[in-house]
């Protein structure tokens, strides 16, 4: 099995030793994305709306980075630190799929996140 680092200029540089994404055997593996802003390299942090639409927009570049796009997402992973944000990211997030064709997906409530960011996604999706 052979694997592709995705860079992906239209999003943030990772904070750690870790690629953007991955493709190996037809999948994107695309790694965590939190709220910074790619052009400034800050964090956006005025409400949890607003980091959810980062988050998202993030996301969506290293999809489209790596040849793929929401359509493909097979399973996402969300993790909050306060799960009274579940309602809030959970319409954002819900913007960005059909009802009938959503991803598997869980979220999970953790203690901290990088850069004290309050929401963080990953998928995986076809190429």
């Amino acid at each position: 099995m052979s694997k592709q680092i995705i860079h992906v200029p239209n999003a943030p540089r990772p904070i750690a030793p870790y690629s953007p994404a991955i493709i190996a055997n037809g999948l994107v593996f695309v790694s965590g994305q939190i709220p910074l802003n790619p052009t400034t390299g800050q964090m956006v942090q005025e409400t949890i709306a607003a980091e959810t639409h980062q988050v998202m927009q993030n996301v969506a570049a290293v999809l489209a980075a790596a040849g793929s796009n929401w359509d493909k997402v097979v399973k996402a992973t969300i993790f909050l630190t306060d799960m009274n944000d579940y309602a809030v990211v959970n319409e954002i997030y819900g913007q960005y799929f059909d009802n009938q064709t959503a991803p598997a997906r869980e979220c999970v409530q953790v203690g901290r996140l990088p850069k004290d960011a309050h929401v963080e996604i990953s998928v995986i999706a076809l190429v």
